[in-house]
């Protein structure tokens, strides 16, 4: 029947992407809207191409093999595409078929010029625009070229890009069905894209339009640059008129043709201002009914604007969510815990519970709202301070806002925040028995936990867990624990000042805290080394080792000559940091207790890498330059005028910051601790509700926040749907690159370091830990691939503690996100490794075995011919 598989456009919705594919969906959904001018057409349903599909079984083999692909695999995608395309192409249109298509045809005009356009099920999605991934033909004429065309839609589902494409975003092949979309052509003066957000900065504010004159391929294809205009508030605030020296025209039999452009006319503006804020105004109409920005195709002819397709943006970094109007300023959670993956909603969600400020979500990441801090001149210097020393880009992006006289209000008192960020802590003695106070106390309170969680199920579970998360505060918030904490980074802060000043050497802290005493993350990779120390003379162990993928090889080792010893060894390695793990401040993420298989690289690394005893060998030798280093700093002191007074005071800090910067990573390890305590407790009402048959998987869980979570506990009643979306959401999410600083317009700050004292070329980042060294750079994305060989650098977006046992065996550190005192830069420090932090996209402009030079001490990188 023709109503099976032809559809006329204003039958359609964006309700109906299933039958008529994304653009299809949008461009009915585009026809609806008062005002929008949208060309006449049809829609060739997925019905019509399901049929044939059907009409060539041997697809069905090769779509089994497409599956099996890698993303990686280019030669084996483009063999395989190409033959089922060739294949798709050769299918004669059954008559029936092709009947309904000429018939919509004749309705519209024959001889008329028509765009044949692809319109996949899995395209123009809020989480995967596809972009340009199906093919589309101009000015196609007459109906056996339009069916034609049609079939070549069909097949351009399987084009090498779009393959690829779903590879990498996990869609199967055999979900996504194409739809064709036939439409009158327009025959424009001008065409191009309006981005009702600019798509640059992310501000939902500005809208970007891009003009040419002609067909809008000419911009697509990248023939000539196009004008471009930025509107806000009506209003055009910004314009560059490109030179157009070619367009792409409609030929009056078909097809199209590339024409130059007069001389003269070259350089006018493709639209008028005028023009340009009409279009935009269009754009936010649509905007408003499709609820989200949009990437909007644009044609301007005689009859004026006709609006050809409209898509979401899905580049934008989502905003947090305010429930006001009102301007606000966040600052990145993840920047400061070196974590800014996405998390699950479990995890972000039970972060939120136990942070000591309120959060807000956006896009799997936490963001703190700094709004009413940079309002009040008292706390803004403060905030800008502390956030400075720790990452100057997270400074910088705030100073570009605040520089923008209207965007923060200024008031005379900020009024409550939530606790400061930083600054000034009361005086506290210089005693080591303080920072085994400390850690005594948590072990007593994560022991409590241990003890008392065990009794609890069901919602009785939720109730303590709820009480659990004040007692987890209430230990965060210790008084004596910040002002243990701030008293080791001040004295850091001091020793690096002041010896710059009175000797002119920089960063002078890095080496007087080497193998400083009471760090829990520097002595979890010095312990690995103690395991390769017993693992090392077995042969068979090492050899079994090597194979290992499945995480019950424990159980194997004791099989072995000196299994039992090796697996003892790495028991009581996990028993003591088995909760940690990549991204552990989200607790959906395998531990290593749970996934020891991670740990078995750096193990044999060590193995492989390093003689027996040197765990112990590396802490003196870092005590002994420590030491050194003081008796050489107190020494050039007392030289000066004034000097004893300076040295004494010197003495002072260096005693202190010795005394209490291994405790600065104390708090964290509390935290995972409790956190894989919570995780056990949760898992196991999971493992409850799947039995029940609540949920297909345990793992659906993490997929829920909290509360929903506790909802479900109660309940017994889940929302399937609901969890597929947010599957499906986290997915996307990997695709978006979080921003330290980000407006309630949407507008996405990265900072930057304006520096004019480095080389031509090189990187720019924070140095954190002082030296210079040069060596193969390792870019590494996954813990668990770790290939090290003595003197490699690390290059890596990001490394909390759970990367310290790879430390020990590297001899620089690069990394895209860090701070002066996050847990990368303080354990490479402990380490002596020279380290550059903060280097913007890093692991994209060094090639894995590159030869690299890292300046810890002026903080950039050269990459060395």
């Amino acid at each position: 029947m023709i109503e099976q598989y032809v559809w006329d456009l204003q039958e359609v919705d964006e309700t109906q992407v299933a039958v008529v594919g994304g653009k299809g969906a949008h461009l009915g959904g585009l026809s609806r809207i008062e005002g929008i001018s949208v060309p006449a057409g049809f829609c060739v349903t997925t019905d019509a191409f399901r049929r044939i599909m059907a009409e060539a079984p041997s697809i069905d083999d090769r779509l089994d093999e497409l599956s099996r692909l890698n993303a990686d695999d280019r030669e084996a995608i483009r063999t395989l595409s190409a033959q089922i395309r060739r294949t798709i192409e050769g299918i004669a249109i059954p008559g029936d078929l092709a009947a309904a298509i000429t018939g919509a045809l004749a309705q519209l005009g024959e001889q008329a010029a028509y765009a044949v356009r692809s319109s996949a099920t899995a395209e123009d999605l809020p989480t995967a625009s596809f972009a340009g991934q199906q093919d589309t033909y101009l000015n196609v004429v007459g109906p056996m070229a339009i069916l034609q065309h049609v079939s070549r839609c069909w097949a351009s589902l399987f084009t090498e890009r779009a393959v690829t494409y779903r590879l990498r975003n996990g869609i199967d092949h055999r979900t996504v069905h194409m739809a064709v979309v036939v439409q009158r052509m327009v025959l424009p003066h001008a065409a191009g894209i309006l981005f009702t957000a600019d798509p640059v900065t992310g501000n939902r504010k500005v809208a970007t339009v891009d003009a040419g004159f002609g067909l809008g391929e000419a911009l697509v294809s990248g023939l000539v640059n196009p004008d471009v205009f930025k509107v806000r508030d009506g209003e055009v605030v910004d314009k560059a008129i490109a030179a157009k020296q070619r367009a792409i025209e409609a030929l009056p039999a078909g097809g199209t043709e590339e024409v130059a452009i007069d001389a003269q006319r070259q350089e006018q503006p493709a639209l008028t201002d005028a023009q340009v804020v009409e279009l935009v105004e269009l754009g936010r109409r649509i905007e408003a009914h499709f609820g989200r920005p949009q990437d909007i195709e644009w044609c301007l002819a005689d009859e004026g604007f006709r609006i050809v397709q409209s898509r979401p943006i899905t580049t934008l970094f989502p905003i947090p969510e305010a429930g006001d109007q009102e301007n606000h300023v966040y600052v990145s959670v993840g920047h400061g815990q070196m974590m800014t993956d996405p998390m699950k909603p479990l995890g972000f969600s039970m972060w939120q519970l136990t942070a000591m400020v309120p959060m807000h979500e956006a896009g799997g990441r936490l963001f703190v709202d700094v709004t009413r801090r940079l309002a009040s001149p008292a706390s803004r210097a403060g905030l800008l301070d502390v956030l400075g020393r720790g990452d100057p880009l997270i400074r910088d992006a705030l100073e570009t806002v605040l520089d923008r006289d209207d965007f923060v209000p200024s008031l005379p008192d900020a009024g409550p925040g939530g606790p400061p960020v930083g600054g000034a802590s009361d005086p506290i003695e210089t005693d080591p028995a303080i920072v085994t106070e400390l850690i005594e106390r948590s072990r007593a309170s994560i022991a409590a936990l241990e003890r008392d969680i065990r009794t609890k199920s069901g919602p009785a579970l939720f109730d303590f867990l709820l009480e659990a998360f004040e007692e987890h505060k209430r230990v965060l918030s210790d008084p004596l624990s910040m002002q243990a904490i701030m008293a080791g980074m001040e004295a850091t802060w001091w020793l690096n000042d002041q010896l710059w000043e009175w000797l002119g050497e920089k960063n002078a802290a890095d080496t007087l805290t080497l193998s400083a005493p009471d760090n829990v993350t520097s002595e979890m990779g010095l312990a690995l080394l103690d395991v390769a120390d017993v693992i090392r003379p077995h042969a068979e162990v090492v050899e079994f080792l090597q194979g290992v993928e499945d995480e019950g090889f424990l159980d194997e080792l004791a099989k072995l000559a000196g299994g039992t010893e090796a697996r003892d060894a790495i028991e009581a390695y996990l028993d003591r940091y088995g909760m940690r793990c990549v991204g552990e401040i989200d607790i959906t993420r395998p531990r290593w207790r749970e996934s020891p298989t991670t740990l078995v690289p750096v193990i044999l690394d060590n193995v492989r890498n390093f003689e027996p005893g040197a765990a112990e060998r590396r802490f003196e030798q870092g005590r002994q330059k420590a030491q050194t280093k003081e008796h050489d700093v107190l020494s050039r002191l007392r030289a000066l005028p004034d000097g004893d007074r300076k040295a004494d005071e010197a003495k002072r800090m260096i005693d202190r910051v010795r005394t209490f910067i291994g405790y600065r990573e104390y708090p964290k390890y509390g935290i995972v601790s409790r956190y894989f305590l919570y995780k056990q407790a949760l898992l196991g009402e999971a493992e409850r509700l799947a039995q029940a048959g609540v949920l297909p998987e345990k793992e659906d869980i993490f997929y829920l926040t909290f509360q929903e979570l506790r909802d479900v506990v109660r309940s017994h009643q889940v929302d399937d749907q609901l969890i597929q979306q947010r599957k499906d959401a986290f997915r996307s999410y990997h695709a978006l690159t979080p921003p330290r600083v980000l407006t309630s317009d949407g507008e996405a700050l990265t900072g930057a370091y304006r520096r004019d004292d480095v080389p031509a070329g090189a990187l720019v980042g924070l140095a954190v830990s002082a030296g210079t060294i040069e060596g193969r750079a390792r870019v590494i994305l996954d813990m668990s691939e770790a290939d090290l060989e003595a003197g490699d650098i690390l290059v890596t977006p990001f490394t909390d503690p759970s990367w310290s046992p790879l430390f020990v065996g590297i001899a620089g550190l690069v990394t895209e996100v860090g701070g002066l005192m996050t847990h990368g830069a303080v354990i490479a420090r402990e380490y002596g490794l020279p380290a550059v932090v903060g280097v913007e996209r890093a692991t994209r402009l060094i090639r894995d075995g590159q030869r690299i030079r890292v300046h810890g001490t002026d903080g950039y990188v050269e990459i060395l011919p």
